[in-house]
């Protein structure tokens, strides 16, 4: 009878407990009313300082957010629109940044080494003492970024758009500029050092004191 009692009781509340264990663990976390799930409408939210580390936010909408101090460690912001949010100080090892926009973004004083930014919209936006370095930002716009001092050795920069881009004192040591377009932009003080320039164009480039630029191109 006490064996027979025992496993009506084992059929009965295992179910239960499984039941109170799984509930809940599909919901997004949300922080200060931003449900943290792909496709999400965030704009304006506050997520400074949040530990976004390896969340999904694939296609979703930032705009004017503030991420400042935030940690975006391997994220997908594939497609993501953080147009003049300020991700100013944020860290973002290997973030992906596939097609996303930050056009008019903060993003100075950010580590963003290794990020996967391919068709990055970046116009306008203020990368101002940032490490880029290891990044792939192939085929990406950034005509009027601002990119003073940053650092962007070894990151890939082919057939990017840099019209007008203000990259005085940046190091781009090793990067791969190939079929970049630079035309207006400024290098003055940058260091060029064994930097990949196939087909690359300069048009009214300002390069004064920096080291190996294509003075002659």
């Amino acid at each position: 009878m006490k064996k027979q009692l025992l496993i009506s009781l084992m059929v009965v509340s295992f179910p239960l407990t499984a039941a109170d264990y799984l509930e809940n663990v599909d919901e997004a976390p949300v922080i200060n009313g931003c449900k943290l799930e792909p496709d999400t409408a965030c704009q304006g939210a506050d997520l400074s300082g949040a530990d976004l580390s390896n969340v999904d936010l694939h296609s979703a909408n930032l705009k004017n957010a503030n991420l400042e101090g935030a940690t975006l460690n391997h994220s997908s912001l594939r497609g993501a629109r953080l147009d003049g949010a300020n991700l100013s100080g944020v860290t973002g090892l290997r973030v992906d940044l596939y097609r996303a926009s930050i056009r008019g973004a903060d993003v100075s004083n950010a580590d963003l080494r290794g990020a996967q930014a391919e068709y990055l919209f970046a116009q306008g936006a203020d990368f101002s003492s940032s490490d880029l370095s290891g990044g792939n930002f192939e085929f990406s716009r950034f005509s009027g970024a601002v990119m003073r001092g940053a650092v962007l050795d070894y990151s890939s920069f082919e057939i990017a758009w840099l019209p007008k881009a203000d990259l005085e004192g940046a190091s781009l040591v090793g990067a791969n500029l190939q079929e970049a377009k630079f035309g207006n932009a400024s290098l003055a003080n940058a260091d060029m050092q064994g930097t990949r320039i196939h087909y690359a164009t300069f048009v009214n480039t300002f390069m004064e004191g920096c080291n190996d630029c294509p003075f002659d191109w």
